[in-house]
């Protein structure tokens, strides 16, 4: 019995691996498109590879899913970060956990993690080509012809789409009977240009508390809210808040064009009242210190000059010489900033995409096709993304062991 698994990247292996494990006896091929074999595994967690995540309660795993989540929850219980970790361990890649709770590798190498799946492949006999794009599939009397752009055909039993954020992925999807739900790009930073962040690149405040504010073609304004860190970049802020908050309203800014509004409280823990009246003691205790150079508050004294400016308060006043509007509108910065957003940039060289495969049209007991028997889908190519921190690759870790041992199971039962 064959199987042909398309595409060389994490859900692609983990498939093929997956299937070989359950079924020896079946001769599995993988086709990867271009000539480098698991090229976001090797650059993910900056070269380091953030496998997973240490969120071991399933019912808790899923709602770091901004689409997906409710899908996966059945599917996290039978394959999730704690067997991730096991199953790297039982093919000699030990993991550690980080304090924010991303996993890497203990050889912070990707390679490590790329060699184990590339060994593990190629002892189990699956067949890998690459330069092999798939220009179609066909569903025939007993399982599919493949055809690569190449004029090279394939005949298999069973099939595994794993092709990621792949245009051409979703185009075979819908020639098998699928509905794709239109990608648009999720996880990414925000483009400002504000005199108040200029020159500010590297700055970072942990935690800020954040709200973005979209518009839709109706002129109906929907608003997100996300806390932790933020990094100030040169083409505006980034770090996990922001990229939360671009994951959780993917389709929101899509539809806005990439404009709206950040609404940045510096000091998340701090009422404005309190605010007040830490100023107000400065205002007293500091009286013949210049307000420019005595930051009273919990952030970086670089951002607390650019703010002091922003409320229009001359950088050589005195704390003794402010005034209650300067009071108030040093307050209102620091608890209720407000930043135009006008574009998206590019988290790093990591890209995931809201959409794709309809959820609905997939048994996720086996993430078999409902559409197309013999069919089956793992990782991005479905609608499915998560917020960064491991979350993207357990999600195709999980889909892609199921759909293996699925397929295997099926070939398995049929011989």
């Amino acid at each position: 019995m064959k199987i042909v698994v398309v595409g060389g990247g994490a859900a692609g292996f983990f498939g093929a691996i997956a299937c070989a494990e359950a079924c020896p006896q079946a001769q599995v091929t993988l086709l990867e498109a271009g000539k480098t074999l698991l090229a976001k595994v090797r650059i993910s967690g900056g070269g380091r590879c953030n496998v997973t995540h240490s969120c071991f309660d399933p019912a808790a795993l899923v709602q770091h899913y901004p689409r997906g989540g409710k899908a996966l929850r059945g599917a996290f219980s039978r394959f999730q970060p704690q067997d991730t970790v096991a199953w790297y361990a039982r093919h000699q890649v030990k993991l550690k956990t980080e304090a924010d709770g991303r996993m890497f590798p203990v050889t912070d190498d990707s390679d490590t993690v790329v060699q184990c799946l590339l060994q593990t492949a190629r002892r189990l006999g699956i067949e890998i080509l690459t330069g092999a794009a798939v220009s179609s599939v066909v569903k025939q009397a007993r399982g599919f012809r493949v055809t690569m752009v190449s004029g090279r055909e394939r005949r298999c039993d069973r099939i595994l789409l794993a092709t990621g954020s792949s245009p051409q992925g979703w185009r075979i999807a819908r020639s098998l009977g699928h509905k794709i739900i239109s990608p648009v790009p999720s996880l990414f930073t925000f483009k400002i240009r504000d005199s108040r962040l200029e020159n500010l690149a590297g700055v970072s405040v942990n935690p800020v508390h954040v709200r973005l504010k979209t518009a839709d073609e109706n002129g109906k304004v929907s608003t997100l809210e996300q806390m932790g860190p933020l990094l100030v970049t040169h083409w505006g802020v980034s770090g996990p808040a922001v990229l939360k908050l671009s994951a959780w309203g993917a389709r929101a800014l899509h539809t806005a064009q990439y404009r709206g509004q950040l609404l940045v409280n510096w000091l998340p823990y701090t009422s404005m009242e309190q605010v007040r009246e830490i100023l107000q003691t400065a205002k007293g205790e500091m009286a013949r210190r210049a307000i420019s150079t005595y930051n009273p508050v919990q952030i970086p004294q670089r951002l607390w000059q650019r703010l002091v400016d922003a409320a229009a308060v001359p950088a050589e006043k005195r704390w003794a010489d402010l005034s209650k509007k300067e009071l108030n509108h040093l307050t209102a910065h620091l608890t209720q900033d407000s930043y135009s957003i006008q574009g998206k940039g590019v988290f790093k060289d990591e890209f995931v995409t809201c959409g794709g495969v309809a959820l609905k049209e997939v048994n996720f007991k086996t993430l078999e096709s409902r559409c197309c028997p013999g069919l089956f889908f793992a990782g991005e190519v479905l609608d499915i993304d998560g917020i960064t921190g491991g979350f993207n690759f357990q999600s195709a870790w999980t889909t892609a062991w199921l759909a293996g041992q699925a397929m295997g199971q099926r070939l398995s039962e049929d011989d």
